[in-house]
């Protein structure tokens, strides 16, 4: 189940052009908060995130160039032995699927594991992209139908 919930805000984060986007947020967060969570000792059983836009107190409309989007991020999730893990802060900056940027926190069952300023590598940047050399010939889809005829008794 939450294989789906991360491959669903994976898809959502194409949708998402320019800016910071609250499923980038969510899903970058939700990767980068189990692993380090995982580096703590903390046997995650699952996470899950959701982001909204934080508007600071209702401003409402899109922000202006020179203002900072601002997303909250609320995750929730398990240990392997049933404790609650709660994740919760808000992010300025997030390179999708490496790094999150702003202010976080994490605790489980009750106890703060971790207050931090980011989490991920923003250097590393995302996975490389395949772009075909330019001028080159694209290739092309071959279909493959097989059939299977039966004999027809008396023919």
């Amino acid at each position: 189940m939450a294989g789906l919930v991360v491959l669903a805000a994976g898809a959502a984060v194409a949708c998402q052009p320019g800016g910071l986007g609250s499923a980038t947020v969510a899903y970058t967060t939700d990767r980068t908060a189990t692993a380090a969570l995982e580096r703590r000792h903390v046997d995650v059983s699952w996470l899950t995130c959701t982001g909204g836009r934080d508007d600071g107190g209702g401003k409402g409309g899109s922000p202006s160039p020179t203002e900072t989007t601002v997303v909250s991020v609320d995750c929730r999730g398990e240990t392997g032995d049933r404790r609650k893990i709660v994740v919760t802060g808000r992010v300025t900056k997030a390179v999708d699927g490496a790094c999150v940027r702003g202010d976080l926190r994490a605790e489980v069952g009750g106890r703060q594991v971790f207050h931090v300023n980011g989490l991920g590598d923003c250097a590393a940047g995302p996975g490389p992209t395949y772009r075909p050399p330019t001028g080159q010939p694209r290739p092309t889809v071959t279909v493959t139908v097989t059939r299977t005829v039966w004999p027809v008794p008396g023919k």
